[in-house]
């Protein structure tokens, strides 16, 4: 199976990792600890090695689900976790925090749940806006030295801000939202992580499932899942239904080849150098079909004609609704 080095971790990474998310929050109902660990079970089985997950998502429950999957297989697994977005323990979110202390404290959290001596791939979620990024950087590249993780990472930055924090320690993997649907890393990000040799780890490929089929103009999203609400414009009305236009379009070129629409989707992204897709699953089927990405070579011709069909400012809606961001943290 393809795969890509990353800087401090002595395993490559699957070109493909899994983003575990779902499986605790955010898309509906949770996934039961035995469908979740049904769908690790069967990644790893077809070779996938990359789980990605955060402190945040579940208010630490799916630290907790992959932990427990850990046991006794802890080498078939790369981990990739996040901390920064604190959570209230009523699971309201309480602010970003990337202060040096904080740093400190969440890694030592989110080690006791995920149950493992050392984190391979720990990224900032997102930054306070608050802390000079050369502080926080300090901080987790003390970790490296205390061994309590292997490598850094940072999620939605800047090109600037990564080249500064790259300065300070080596930056393995930055990880942003990417698919044909969000054009936004091409922006002099993509040319960064390059020049410095650091990952682009791209979440929610498949436009949060609109380039996999998975929301049509039709769909009504069960209680729990956030595309139903205001944070996610892209989701509602008018605005979906044109983005459903669009992906109509990626499966037509998909017909062609004898793919689905999500493979070809993450076709597209396997052929920028240094970008690795996490599509998160709760479903074997659809895990299945997402590995199957990985045999399917686009020509230079194929890959023109999926970037005509969705140019990048086709999209409608922004990517999160009025102050999504900046709740987030920047």
């Amino acid at each position: 199976m393809n795969k890509l080095p990353l800087a401090g971790i002595d395993q490559p990474i699957t070109r493909i990792g899994l983003g575990c998310m779902g499986m605790s929050e955010f898309y509906g109902a949770p996934s039961s600890e035995a469908d979740a660990h049904g769908v690790m079970a069967r990644a790893v089985e077809l070779g996938i090695n990359f789980f990605d997950t955060a402190d945040m998502y579940g208010s630490g429950h799916n630290e907790r689900l992959i932990g427990s999957f850990l046991k006794g297989r802890r080498d078939d697994v790369i981990i990739a976790t996040k901390g920064a977005i604190r959570r209230e323990a009523d699971g309201s979110r309480g602010g970003i925090d990337t202060s040096p202390d904080y740093v400190r404290q969440a890694c030592e959290a989110s080690l006791q749940r995920l149950g493992v001596d050392a984190i391979d791939l720990y990224y900032m979620h997102r930054l306070d806006g608050v802390t000079p990024i050369e502080d926080t950087m300090e901080a987790l590249a003390g970790l490296v030295a205390d061994g309590k993780i292997r490598a850094i990472g940072l999620s939605e930055v800047s090109a600037a801000t990564l080249k500064r924090a790259h300065a300070v320690h080596p930056v393995a993997a930055l990880q942003s939202e990417y698919s044909l649907t969000t054009r936004d890393p091409e922006n002099g990000v993509l040319q960064a992580c390059a020049d410095l040799g650091t990952a682009f780890v791209a979440y929610s490929p498949l436009g949060r499932g609109i380039l996999a089929g998975a929301v049509t103009r039709d769909t009504v999203f069960e209680p729990g899942d956030v595309r139903a609400t205001p944070f996610f414009p892209r989701f509602t009305g008018e605005a979906l239904q044109a983005n459903v236009a669009l992906a109509d379009r990626v499966a037509d070129i998909a017909a062609e080849l004898g793919a689905t629409t999500g493979q070809v989707a993450l076709a597209w992204l396997l052929s920028k150098p240094g970008v690795v897709p996490i599509p998160g699953t709760r479903r074997i089927s659809r895990l299945e079909e997402n590995a199957g990405a990985l045999s399917l070579s686009l020509s230079a011709d194929q890959i023109a004609a999926l970037e005509a069909a969705i140019p990048p400012d086709a999209i409608q809606g922004d990517r999160y609704g009025e102050g999504g961001m900046q709740a987030l943290g920047r």
